[in-house]
């Protein structure tokens, strides 16, 4: 224990002794563990930790396989009633459906977020209210006194944090529920809701709509394929009592509940913890090389020592207690850095980043930074401590004052470094290289409609208004014709969804003529209901036909619009207008549809889906409860429109709030969201890999010009020229970095296939990308060796001479 204490006050005095090189050292580290430490804490919090309910793993989400269209489709309240009944894998199962509600509790009403909710709902994840109570059994039922339970947020902010606020009644939409819970601080389910009002369903008359999330505990010793079984036997049971030809291959499925929120986002968070894990090997082999340049002046230490009875094992565990002093500080300042680029990361990432809350620094991402300190510090300590433990003592001590020649072992170790740093800089760049074009090529999607000057706003009647079609259709009509008169105002209309990603129906289309294969499912078409002047609002163009009149009442003959792909699809060479289609929704019997137009393409369910068949539905023929958005193209800023918005919807009804508001620029960026972040956090790691690499470059390349200084002014005394110098240390200096491009055009050719699932628009061995990357790094480090070679030419020779 001595000898330990004794090596540590030795390693300190010595680094203390260096402030330089500690401090370049430290930060270094610093740099590659913070963002080890950021990273990993986002992958712990949203792939590693399980979910913060009782046994987590029994938890599974049902949803729909639709064979060829993919799975994790939503339900009806038919499925859900017969799973419900008959289920024996599951020991509770609840059904949930997001949306936004109008809420009331006294002071001006305002639009929240909501979790309609089945009343096993909290019995099922096994989570209980802070205050008061969950639901009861039977409360779901129609005819129940409405409750709701609230976020804690809500409590404190709209219901003053009082606890006798359980019992107060509150407005949703129109209508009273009484509150009976309030949930614990930062409880989510799917994404951050201000309440769970209970979700009370009718007796269904038949199968569609498909709107419901269900979530089911499954009970001890189920395993998967007891539950698909059930599944599948349950599925056959609901086609028998609602027989429809158009679905023969739609099938029950379940997920396990953490797969079905964070299995969108792994692929790309494990890039990244590779891209990070990549940074900080860089940053150990520059401290490495740090520590063999370091090296070369503590030979003559190291063989006095070695004289005086020093065995080499003692110097080598005095060597690496110095590296392992230098990792903790560099541990310590990576553990702070970690910390800011977590508050980073939250600031920068997408509204729809699964498990966002539960990121932080726990025990598991402590204990992560002290595994990755430690490891750092044996990995660049051990072969300078190694090298440097084996210098020859005899000559070590005979070379007196002059200066000491660097061993032909250590110039390999270092080229060995150089170029590790190259392959992996390049590998990392490479990675991000593909992840900008494909970023570029999203941006560069055209979204099908014009977003300049747009505004859309969220806005829902109240239920007591919302029961009837033609009240609902009347207000947006008339609210359509206020804003439409506002000063700068060019068009305004409405709709159920906003494009980019705002789709919200899905329908089964039937095309007259045209019989699809017996056991084939029926092909699936996006579905807007729109407003008069919908088109002209958002900018689509009329390809042929006309658009919707006032004359496409409730009562008119079934019409619609479709888009180009559509048309060309199912009607090729042919005009679509006059022909008829079929689509669900249109009633008990789904009557023939008549094409009344068709329009240019629009991305409605994201930039980066391929273009899928759309109609567009006259409003007034099929007006649906719930959220509507209300489209503005206006000349006028946001802020002045929004404000003029708000007085006409208060006009009309004083209670009705205005929802979020965005911009058709935001619309276009939060469909961006994630591709964004993904690459610009592999963009700034790639930059930070490649300035690590062009700084150790530099300072191997530097390093070894100062040890040829007796060399270069022999050479320059006998008529070698100044190119003649360049050439020389830029020949030695490139030769590892040509090796390391070569290993890391082979090593991102084999790990950027891994990313194909992040791409858009771009191979993941595109040999563009890969050459440019591959000519810019070598640039890069042609001038991190150019400097020290330029400064290599003018040595004195004399001098150069004279000190030898």
């Amino acid at each position: 224990m001595d000898t330990l204490f004794q090596d540590l006050r030795y390693a300190l005095r010595m680094l203390a002794k260096s402030p330089g090189f500690t401090a370049v050292a430290a930060i270094t580290l610093a740099l590659g563990i913070g963002v080890n430490t950021a990273i990993f804490s986002v992958v712990n919090g949203t792939l590693l930790r399980p979910l913060p309910y009782p046994a987590p793993d029994r938890l599974m989400f049902v949803t729909i396989d639709r064979g060829e269209h993919g799975r994790r489709f939503t339900l009806s309240s038919s499925d859900f009633q017969t799973l419900k009944e008959k289920m024996r894998s599951f020991e509770s199962l609840a059904a949930v459906r997001p949306d936004r509600v109008n809420f009331k509790a006294g002071g001006e009403p305002e639009r929240i977020t909501a979790m309609w909710a089945s009343a096993d709902f909290f019995a099922a994840l096994g989570v209980a209210p802070r205050i008061g109570r969950g639901f009861s059994a039977g409360e779901d039922r129609p005819g129940r006194p409405p409750v709701a339970v609230v976020s804690h947020a809500l409590w404190q902010r709209a219901l003053s944090g009082d606890p006798a606020a359980v019992g107060r009644t509150v407005t949703l939409d129109g209508r009273a529920f009484t509150v009976v819970g309030v949930m614990p601080p930062g409880f989510t389910f799917l994404r951050s809701s201000d309440v769970w009002p209970i979700l009370q369903l009718d007796p269904p008359l038949k199968r569609p709509p498909f709107f419901l999330r269900l979530v089911g505990r499954l009970r001890p010793g189920v395993g998967s394929a007891q539950l698909g079984a059930e599944l599948g036997a349950l599925h056959d049971v609901v086609r028998r009592e609602y027989p429809d030809a158009t679905e023969p291959r739609w099938a029950f499925a379940a997920e396990p509940l953490k797969e079905y929120i964070v299995g969108d986002v792994r692929p790309a968070l494990l890039v990244l913890l590779v891209a990070v894990g990549f940074v900080l090997l860089i940053a150990t082999a520059n401290v490495s090389n740090l520590l063999l340049s370091r090296a070369a002046t503590r030979q003559k230490e190291m063989a006095l020592r070695t004289a005086l009875g020093a065995s080499r094992r003692r110097l080598v565990r005095q060597l690496l207690t110095e590296s392992l002093m230098l990792a903790v500080v560099g541990g310590g300042l990576g553990l702070v850095a970690g910390l800011w680029g977590i508050d980073l990361l939250r600031a920068i990432a997408p509204e729809n980043f699964p498990r966002a809350t539960d990121i932080g620094i726990d025990r598991a991402a402590l204990a992560f930074t002290s595994i990755v300190a430690l490891a750092s510090g044996i990995l660049f300590g051990l072969a300078p401590a190694l090298q440097l433990s084996k210098a020859p003592l005899n000559e070590t001590l005979k070379q007196g004052g002059r200066g000491v020649t660097e061993s032909r072992g250590r110039q390999r170790m270092r080229g060995l470094l150089v170029a590790a740093q190259t392959t992996l800089a390049l590998m990392l760049l490479v990675g991000a290289g593909l992840m900008v074009r494909s970023f570029q090529r999203l941006q560069e999607v055209d979204p099908g409609f014009i977003p300049d000057h747009l505004m859309t706003a969220q806005i829902a009647l109240p239920q007591s208004r919302a029961v009837d079609p033609a009240r609902r259709t009347a207000f947006y009509k008339e609210l359509v014709e206020r804003v439409r008169v506002l000063p700068g105002v060019e068009e305004a209309s409405f709709s159920d969804s906003v494009p980019p990603t705002g789709l919200g129906i899905l329908e089964v289309l039937g095309v007259e003529g045209q019989e699809v294969p017996a056991g084939e499912n029926h092909p699936l078409i996006e579905e807007i209901l729109v407003g008069t002047d919908y088109f002209r609002t958002l900018g689509i163009p009329l390809l042929s036909g006309r658009p919707p009149a006032a004359s496409d009442g409730a009562d008119a003959p079934p019409v619609a619009l479709v888009n180009d792909t559509l048309a060309r699809r199912y009607f090729p060479g042919r005009e679509a207008v006059g022909k008829r289609i079929r689509a669900g929704g249109f009633g008990p019997d789904d009557p023939w549809i008549t094409i009344i137009g068709v329009v240019g393409d629009v991305k409605n369910n994201g930039l980066d889906a391929d273009r899928a068949p759309a109609i567009y539905v006259p409003y007034e023929q099929l007006p649906m409860e719930g959220e509507t958005h209300l489209l503005v193209r206006s000349l006028l800023g946001t802020e002045g429109l929004v404000e003029a918005v708000r007085r006409q919807v208060r006009e009309i009804d004083p209670g009705l709030p205005l929802g979020p508001v965005r911009t058709g620029g935001q619309l276009l960026a939060a469909a961006t969201g994630r591709p964004r972040f993904n690459t610009l956090l592999i963009l700034l790691f790639a930059l930070v890999a490649m300035l690590l690499a062009a700084v150790g470059i530099y300072g191997v390349v530097s390093y070894s010009a100062s040890q040829r200084t007796h060399e270069i002014g022999v050479r320059l005394a006998l008529g070698a020229r100044p190119r003649d110098v360049i050439a020389l240390v830029l020949g030695q200096g490139m030769r590892p970095v040509l090796a390391g491009v070569g290993a890391g055009l082979l090593g991102a050719f084999l790990l950027t296939r891994t990313m194909r699932s992040l791409l858009f628009g771009v191979s993941a061995t595109d040999p563009l990308t890969f050459a440019l990357i591959a000519l810019f790094l070598a640039s890069v480090a042609l001038a991190a060796c150019y400097f020290p070679a330029r400064r290599a030419t003018r040595v004195d020779p004399m001098i150069a001479l004279r000190a030898e």
